[in-house]
């Protein structure tokens, strides 16, 4: 395309960059940039309803493709509705550019209709922020944008005023070019024989591995034999660890399971690889704690680390490998495995039809999900309770992935994300696991679904309530207070919004419905009823905890609300 205006010069920019799609609201201030875009020949926008989802759509290709993801809002609100989704995907480290387009140029520090400093509102959610005032600065300020996000796998933002992106281009086009960064790091020679010598005195050694354990599974697998060692995952590892893995015992944390926290309880050194797990009080308090991080600003913030190494993990694991004698001690391995298959079973108990009532229990619905869904499927999952049963009942299988907002611990992410899994990847099945209450905060971008015919299936787990929260006000003692969701029936909006609605009443009912949903050529909502106290327990509980639900249980009685105590007989509390 020519490049005679700025706006010309920054979608071409973003062409050589391979970019693909721009997910945004359009506004006046985006006029010039839109207009561009519609000439471009490479560049398809896709016109979401609110600049929130264009934020998570954009994180959620960038995650599933490693490359730039852009989106795009005009000024004032446009840029603010953003900043949340960009929260998502800077924690989450994953490479997007964020259009922000500001009010005309001349017009800056008059307090000027919609005005806003885009400068400063991005700066605590973005590793480069620039504002582009005279054309002279373009193409640089992007590129710099371009290469910042890609090299440090974070978010960039560029502000351009309207009135700039319409001046007379002074370059003629790109000047660089943005292959994928590949960099290796590794600890030095004396640090990975350090490390060797650690792990070969060691005998009961548990692995916690996370999200930097990506593309190394091999290497992790056969570390794991070696040192007869159990992996314990981090919820943003799951995709990259769990499958092909007969040393995995599950996930530890809030959200996970009781055998994870036993191996990691009950080893006597804790490898950790490539994970920031956040929760203090699931390590060892007396365990040797080794942690490898290609971040070393994460070394030790967690917990107490005793030896600490900088490096990703398939070059730091290769060059540890060949160093390593077999560890002839299996009894923790075995230990671990065997506790992992007696809470394996007992998590699977709870996944039942419960044939001949009509209570749904979701964890019933998650397994019915997972035996169903491709191999290749892209689940998203909102946080709270869908985040648990994704967490718990989704194999992963080296082709399947899951994207949430594990990090930054956003509502309202699971369908925006899906828009960007599905948009990137027309022909793969697409599954949105969604809340009652993170759906219907975003759902309006029910009709970006129907508009762009993006087959994504959306499952609504509907318990009326934001039932993590309720957990959260028990376990501390506290009356469940503005909680409660008013909901309507989401089959029949979806309908409305042209899209297959369905709604299972019974157990029965839920598996021929959501095949249905899968075979069903075009988007699709399954709204599914589930108990609202079908909440879920950490694997250990704390005495504070303990006693909070006995301050809980009494002031229910007391209230008048008693029942709820009967209601709480299904909570989840494997140790």
């Amino acid at each position: 395309m020519t490049k005679n205006k700025v706006a010309d010069l920054l979608v071409d920019v973003l062409e050589q960059a391979g970019v693909e799609r721009i997910y945004g609201v359009t506004g006046d201030s985006l006029n010039g940039i839109a207009d561009s875009i519609r000439r471009s020949k490479r560049i398809k926008w896709i016109h979401v309803r609110h600049e929130e989802a264009a934020a998570f759509a954009a994180g959620a290709e960038a995650h599933l493709t490693g490359k730039l993801a852009v989106c795009a809002g005009s000024s004032g609100p446009g840029n603010m509705h953003l900043i949340n989704g960009l929260y998502d995907c800077y924690r989450s480290r994953v490479p997007v550019l964020a259009i922000a387009a500001q009010i005309p140029s001349h017009e800056i520090g008059s307090g000027y209709f919609q005005e806003t400093r885009p400068e400063h509102l991005f700066a605590q959610c973005s590793h480069y922020c620039e504002l582009v005032s005279q054309p002279e600065q373009m193409p640089r300020v992007l590129e710099i944008a371009i290469q910042s996000a890609l090299a440090r796998r974070g978010v960039s933002v560029v502000a351009i005023p309207g009135d700039v992106a319409l001046r007379e281009a002074v370059a003629q086009g790109p000047r660089l070019h943005f292959p994928e960064p590949k960099p290796t790091v590794c600890p030095s020679e004396e640090e990975i024989k350090i490390l060797a010598e650690v792990l070969n005195r060691s005998k009961k050694i548990t692995i916690l591995g996370g999200a930097g354990c990506a593309g190394a599974h091999a290497e992790l697998i056969e570390l794991a034999g070696k040192l007869n060692a159990p992996i314990v995952h981090a919820l943003r590892g799951k995709e990259f660890i769990e499958y092909d893995n007969p040393f995995d015992v599950g996930m530890t944390g809030l959200l996970g399971f009781s055998s994870g926290y036993y191996a990691m309880m009950n080893c006597e050194t804790l490898l950790m690889i490539g994970t920031d797990f956040p929760y203090q009080q699931f390590f060892p308090e007396n365990a040797t704690v080794i942690q490898i991080d290609v971040r070393g600003e994460q070394i030790g913030r967690r917990t107490k680390v005793d030896f600490g190494f900088v490096g990703d993990t398939k070059s730091t694991l290769r060059a540890l490998l060949p160093k390593l004698e077999q560890n002839q001690h299996e009894a923790h391995l075995k230990e671990s495995l065997d506790h992992y298959r007696k809470t394996r079973a007992g998590l699977n108990a709870l996944a039942t039809a419960d044939s001949g009532k009509k209570l749904i229990h979701p964890q019933y619905v998650a397994l019915v999900l997972d035996e169903l869904a491709a191999k290749d499927t892209v689940f998203s999952c909102d946080v709270g309770t869908p985040t648990i049963w994704a967490a718990r009942y989704l194999t992963m299988n080296g082709k399947r992935r899951l994207l949430g907002s594990f990090t930054h611990g956003s509502m309202a992410n699971a369908l925006s994300q899906a828009i960007g899994a599905q948009a990137s990847y027309p022909g793969r099945q697409v599954i949105s696991m969604c809340g009652d209450g993170g759906f219907s905060m975003l759902m309006g971008d029910l009709l970006t679904l129907r508009q762009h015919e993006l087959p994504v299936k959306v499952v609504v787990f509907k318990n009326n309530s934001l039932a993590f929260v309720e957990l959260e006000m028990k376990a501390a003692g506290i009356l469940d207070f503005a909680t409660d969701l008013h909901n309507p029936n989401f089959a029949k909006i979806a309908e409305g919004a042209g899209l297959l609605g369905l709604a299972p009443e019974t157990p029965d009912q839920v598996a021929p419905m959501i095949a249905q949903a899968l075979k069903y050529d075009g988007p699709a909502l399954v709204e599914i009823p589930v108990p609202s106290q079908e909440l879920s327990m950490p694997p250990t509980i704390a005495y504070e905890q303990a006693k909070g639900f006995s301050l809980f249980m009494l002031r229910a009685v007391l209230s008048g609300r008693g029942d709820e105590i009967v209601n709480l007989a299904r909570v989840n509390l494997l140790r």
